[in-house]
């Protein structure tokens, strides 16, 4: 038994290097920020492995726009940074390291478009690593139009640090699946994350989905804090309303990988509405539930947790908090964010629940007050 752990820590160990060094390799080649004029951005600009997205207000001048990059040392961008272009359609840039062997391509796109407020669930692509040898799924939102305006987030790239996933993106706990009431569906079932996340205090991984990001940078240090909730809004929302079926892990345990009798695992789905400044522009979750920028909440009461294997409908209002009320104007310039949020452990941010505890969600409808 010694031996076998040595060996398996060995070899996460040496997939951990892997990842550091082909990490470093493509690092050299990074945009790190993105610079607009701050009165047309409604939130900090998302940048990823070769796509920067800019959420920007509706009277923003796309036609003459010259995002400025900040990039890895010795890192050169074409075209260069603070060209104006023009940005009604994507534009791309290449990124080219110091030593002139590696290059990286990014997509550069300004979203006027709000988020979409129906959520079918048809939309996949797939995160791979061949050096790893796994496969996850990435959901995302297009506009009326076909266009991109929303990748939705979850802990999959942390659950493929631990080495527990595979090239099956239905061994991550999130993934997309064909059993959906319409077409598919979100498929979020709680994993065990094997030694590697034991050892770490960290013995399950749920299955979730949410609007917002998931900061890898925090994900062992502070996970609490990796789940970054939130996306503009502009306008009030009333209801949150969907379908799902679930059915509950056998054994329950707790963060240090104990089980606990007696006690079962159950689902979550709400949602958040709260008011952005600049010490706030999004929430995680230590504070997603009482933090003073809340104006609403909507959320499944336990009684309604059920479990169940026909597809059954919720249907949650937002609540207000006393005393909170919404600014027109502050709405209008996109100052209010909401976040969606689902998971098949209801403690899975704690790390507590069941490994096999399964929830499918589908048909999902965020509805808000007219203009």
């Amino acid at each position: 038994m010694r031996v076998a752990y040595f060996v398996v820590c060995l070899l996460l160990g040496i997939a951990q290097v892997s990842c550091i060094r082909d990490e470093a390799l493509n690092a050299e080649a990074d945009i790190l920020t993105c610079t607009v004029p701050e009165d047309i951005l409604k939130r900090d600009p998302i940048i990823e492995n070769n796509k920067v997205v800019l959420m920007v207000t509706a009277d923003a001048d796309l036609t003459h726009q010259a995002p400025e990059f900040t990039l890895t040392p010795g890192a050169t961008i074409s075209p260069r940074s603070g060209t104006e272009r023009d940005f009604t359609t994507p534009q791309s840039y290449t990124v080219t390291s110091e030593d002139g062997n590696w290059k990286k391509e990014y997509q550069v796109s300004y979203i006027v478009a709000g988020i979409s407020t129906v959520y079918h669930f048809e939309n996949v692509k797939d995160q791979k690593s061949t050096l790893l040898k796994y496969v996850y799924n990435i959901l995302y939102e297009n506009d009326s139009e076909g266009k991109w305006v929303m990748d939705w987030a979850s802990g999959n790239a942390g659950f493929a640090f631990t080495g527990s996933g595979s090239e099956d993106p239905a061994s991550f706990p999130t993934s997309s699946s064909e059993e959906g009431m319409v077409g598919k569906c979100v498929k979020l079932v709680t994993k065990g994350t094997g030694d590697f996340g034991e050892k770490q205090g960290m013995p399950i991984a749920a299955g979730n989905l949410f609007m917002g990001t998931f900061n890898m940078g925090n994900a062992l240090t502070d996970p609490l804090k990796a789940t970054k909730f939130g996306v503009p809004f502009e306008f009030v929302p009333t209801y949150l309303k969907g379908y799902y079926k679930y059915k509950a892990g056998e054994v329950y345990k707790d963060e240090k990988g104990n089980e606990v009798k007696n006690k079962k695992d159950t689902w979550d789905i709400y949602a958040i509405f709260y008011e952005t400044d600049e010490n706030t522009k999004t929430l995680d979750a230590t504070d997603r539930f009482d933090h003073p920028n809340l104006i609403s909440i909507a959320r499944i009461e336990e009684k309604d947790r059920k479990e169940t294997d026909e597809w059954t409908e919720f249907y949650l209002p937002f609540v207000t908090k006393p005393g909170k009320s919404v600014d027109k104007e502050k709405l209008k310039a996109g100052k209010y964010n909401v976040a969606i949020v689902f998971s098949s452990s209801i403690e899975g941010d704690y790390f507590r629940g069941a490994v096999g505890s399964t929830l499918y969600v589908d048909e999902v409808e965020l509805i808000h007050a007219a203009e």
